[in-house]
């Protein structure tokens, strides 16, 4: 038994999920006082919501911006990312900036005579996207959506993340990750296989894992329980 035959598959997921964005107006303690408010009159409305803060325009220094997320944690408001923060200001103690959000319809807020859930829009149905360039090493692409179709290569340093199957009609030579929203059936298919790492829902495997299998040919990859299988393309 080969070493990396004998490691434990190690699994890691990326979701969608839905989340609110706070845009702060100053003076923030006003902001701060009108959130009372509408604690008051819904208790509920931030239970189980991830938020982005949004901090575009604020002007504020890193204290307070430590400050700022300390007063929404002091309400129960769990901040999972902040937008808008200028470089360096982020790093230890406070959220990551976000990747990959799309905006969406603004959340209603609650009306204090009406005690009625808030429903968020509906989830955008799965769509493929056509990158008609090739991508180039230390770039990232990410569509958590549907399938990703690259017309040329992956360099090595380039990263593309499916949440469906992934297609490269020319080498690939990166980062290769699909079915990343969940997805055990996605694949990934190249016409010369020579990745960096490949990935599908969650179950990775680096170049020294798969050693020389495929390598420099057409080929396939899917998943057959906890394995991943490397197969040419006939």
């Amino acid at each position: 038994m080969t070493p990396s035959s004998s490691r434990p598959p190690i699994r890691f997921r990326g979701r969608s999920f839905m989340a609110l964005v706070l845009a702060p107006v100053l003076p923030v303690a006003d902001w701060l006082d009108e959130l009372d408010a509408l604690a008051r009159r819904s208790p509920a409305f931030f239970v189980g919501r991830p938020v982005i803060l949004d901090v575009a325009g604020l002007g504020l220094d890193r204290d307070g911006l430590v400050g700022l997320v300390a007063d929404l944690a002091a309400r129960d408001v769990a901040v999972m990312g902040i937008e808008g923060a200028a470089p360096g200001q982020l790093g230890a103690g406070l959220p990551p900036p976000p990747a990959g959000g799309r905006p969406v319809e603004e959340v209603a807020i609650p009306d204090p005579a009406v005690d009625a859930p808030v429903v968020p829009p509906a989830p955008a149905p799965f769509r493929s996207l056509i990158v008609d360039a090739p991508v180039r090493s230390g770039q990232t692409i990410l569509h958590l959506e549907g399938d990703i179709t690259v017309m040329g290569s992956v360099a090595s340093g380039a990263e593309v993340i499916a949440g469906g199957s992934l297609h490269v009609y020319g080498a690939l030579r990166g980062r290769a990750i699909a079915g990343a929203a969940g997805n055990p059936e996605a694949r990934i298919t190249c016409r010369r296989f020579e990745p960096e790492l490949i990935a599908i829902d969650g179950l990775y495997r680096t170049a020294d894992d798969l050693g020389p299998v495929q390598r420099g040919l057409p080929a396939q990859v899917r998943l057959e329980g906890d394995a991943i299988k490397v197969a040419g393309l006939d």
